[in-house]
């Protein structure tokens, strides 16, 4: 735990404590900074330079600090526990905060829903798609960006780059997000290169480093010659295959660096431009979406600029598979079956790209090694 942190907690009990006894009048909702412009908070439960899905939220905060009128104020390392609620609270008393976004899966419910009863005049919104009208405070909402389509990019790229047809995918999970993710990427693959095959493993949780270079090493070992991920932080992918001599895919933000010689490119969140939209809404004093997602259409995702592993084929067919997706043309059409041989989507069917069909994926299609279990 930062020591800001534990700084901030201790303002927040000594300010509390001395309003209790009337000496601290006016500490509530909206503080100072709030009289200059907007302040915005932003949780991270890991740290903000983790190469991953943490970063990605802090590159957003990091360009949100340049508009003018707008304050940011960043927690990093803040488990998803009662925790984040004193950092959210920190926040909006002694920051003056009206917009707090939690990036965790765990900072939801019940944590980030008790503290947006708490405080009905401040906005909150968390970055995975779990708010419902029903359910929970009109004051708190969801925010989503569908990363799928940039790993789709990512297959098409990648499959072109391939000298083996041998790729590999190292997961943390088989839920629906992630296998979205991975058959995004089969796709792509396959669409430019049926006789490739991607081999899957999956490491149990979201940040194991030692089980993620073991699985890199044995993808490499297998005849792997490209690999990518769906972990928090693929940094320890990344550096496997650059240190064997393999290309490799990146997810959630930016791991060029990582791998100068075999990076192609990766997908990426693009935070920034829903924090901005939302930012904008709130100056003109309207209200913010409760559930916003989109793809490329919207600019809420993004590929990682293509690297020395992309082959110039790679590049031209990615390049026009974004094209299509700006235009929100869908990519997952008919027949496809699953890696067992049933037909998932018959033939002639589109799925859209925002279709909860996508969203609640439990199989593997066609041309994926391995298993759910």
């Amino acid at each position: 735990m930062s020591d800001i942190l534990i700084s901030r907690r201790r303002l927040l009990k000594t300010a509390a404590a001395g309003a209790a006894l009337g000496v601290a009048p006016g500490l509530g909702a909206i503080g100072p900074a709030a009289a200059a412009g907007l302040t915005m908070g932003i949780i991270y439960v890991g740290p903000r330079d983790d190469f991953g899905w943490n970063q990605a939220h802090a590159v957003a905060a990091k360009a949100l600090k340049a508009v003018p009128g707008i304050t940011v104020v960043e927690e990093e390392n803040v488990p998803e526990t009662i925790a984040v609620q004193k950092t959210m609270e920190s926040m909006i008393k002694l920051d003056g905060a009206k917009l707090i976004f939690a990036t965790s899966f765990g900072y939801f419910d019940p944590h980030m829903i008790e503290m947006a009863k708490k405080f009905p005049d401040v906005e909150f919104r968390h970055a995975i798609g779990l708010w419902q009208a029903d359910k929970h405070p009109k004051n708190a909402g969801s925010y989503y960006a569908y990363l799928h389509q940039a790993h789709y990019v990512d297959g098409i790229a990648a499959g072109l780059s391939t000298k083996t047809n041998k790729l590999g995918f190292i997961a943390a999970k088989p839920i629906s997000s992630v296998l979205t993710n991975i058959n995004a990427f089969a796709l792509g693959v396959r669409k430019v290169n049926p006789n490739a095959t991607i081999q899957l493993i999956f490491t149990g949780d979201w940040a194991l480093p030692v089980r993620e270079a073991e699985a890199a090493n044995a993808l490499a070992d297998a005849g792997c010659d490209v690999l990518t991920c769906h972990v928090d932080s693929p940094k320890v992918v990344i550096e496997t295959a650059e240190k064997r001599g393999i290309k490799c895919c990146g997810h959630n933000a930016s791991q060029a660096s990582l791998a100068p010689k075999g990076f192609i490119t990766g997908a990426e969140y693009k935070w920034e431009t829903i924090y901005k939209n939302f930012a904008d809404l709130l100056a003109k004093g309207q209200k913010l979406p409760n559930f916003e997602r989109g793809g490329y259409d919207k600019d809420y995702v993004q590929n990682t600029a293509f690297g020395a592993g992309a082959t110039d084929a790679a590049k031209a067919a990615a390049t026009a598979a974004i094209a299509d997706l700006k235009a929100n043309k869908p990519y997952v059409t008919g027949p496809i079956k699953d890696n067992k041989g049933k037909e998932v989507v018959a033939a002639g069917k589109t799925i859209d790209n925002y279709d909860n069909f996508l969203e609640t994926t439990n199989y593997l299609v066609e041309g994926i090694v391995g298993s759910l279990t």
